[in-house]
């Protein structure tokens, strides 16, 4: 499998590295495909993986869209939107997911961070969206997913002026659901893990599944989908109650 993205399981949680650090991990038609061979493997191993983490290597998430590529008109696929359908697939995941942002989140990366379903910046974290500035547009679902995370009004603003967001701005704006400082980026990012990982990774998934399928339906809509889709009792909800009244009875 390429290099370009580095897996690595640790404890449940499946992390994925965009490896090109001598470009800041531009994103490439390679890249998307090691990328989308990745998530297709792990989605898969839902039982075995309750997790996934998205980050870059070597200080920054990445750069975006390698700009070289896009000069040449380079496509590394036959299908017209693979990128698009790649971030797709990553959004709908059934494990939940999580893109810690390092250094730069330009642009086409900062599509693919939005695709997840947590963003945990760094400090250190510069996101920006740049479209404009050179005259191209948004086609991998920026423009759907930044005015739901932040809201209409905040995603023009990121859009018009190209501005550049630091951590703590963007966790403000309620781009990034947390910020921390970048010496404890790695301790934070642990416990937020296992927090995750301590529920039940069946009723993890059925919620994700349930927010996925629910979007953007009227109340009674989707109160009927949450009802009469319901999954019932996770398989190890009788262990987990059992545990919590056992516990209770030596309090």
């Amino acid at each position: 499998m390429s290099d370009l993205v580095l897996r690595e399981d640790k404890g449940g949680v499946a992390i994925l590295t965009l490896n090109r650090p001598d470009k800041l991990n531009a994103l490439s038609g390679p890249m998307f495909e090691a990328l989308d061979e990745h998530l297709k493997t792990i989605a898969r191993q839902s039982s075995k993986i309750g997790l996934v983490v998205l980050r870059g290597a070597g200080g920054h998430f990445s750069s975006g869209y390698d700009m070289a590529e896009i000069a040449k008109a380079v496509r590394a696929h036959a299908k017209p939107h693979y990128e698009s359908e790649v971030i797709e697939f990553l959004a709908n995941m059934p494990q939940p997911t999580i893109a810690v942002i390092e250094g730069q989140c330009c642009t086409g990366a900062l599509e693919l961070a939005l695709a997840c379903d947590l963003i945990v910046a760094a400090e250190s974290a510069r996101f920006s969206e740049v479209y404009s500035r050179w005259g191209l547009t948004p086609i991998w679902g920026l423009s759907l997913r930044l005015p739901r995370r932040v809201g209409s009004a905040r995603a023009r603003e990121i859009m018009f002026t190209c501005r550049v967001y630091d951590g703590k701005r963007a966790e403000q704006i309620n781009l990034a659901n947390y910020c921390f400082p970048d010496a404890a980026l790695e301790e934070e990012l642990d416990r937020l893990a296992a927090d995750i990982l301590a529920n039940s990774w069946y009723s993890n998934q059925v919620c994700k599944r349930v927010l996925i399928e629910t979007d953007a339906l009227p109340l009674k809509e989707a109160h009927a989908l949450e009802m009469f889709k319901n999954e019932g009792l996770a398989p190890d909800a009788e262990q987990r109650l059992k545990a919590f009244l056992q516990r209770k009875s030596t309090v």
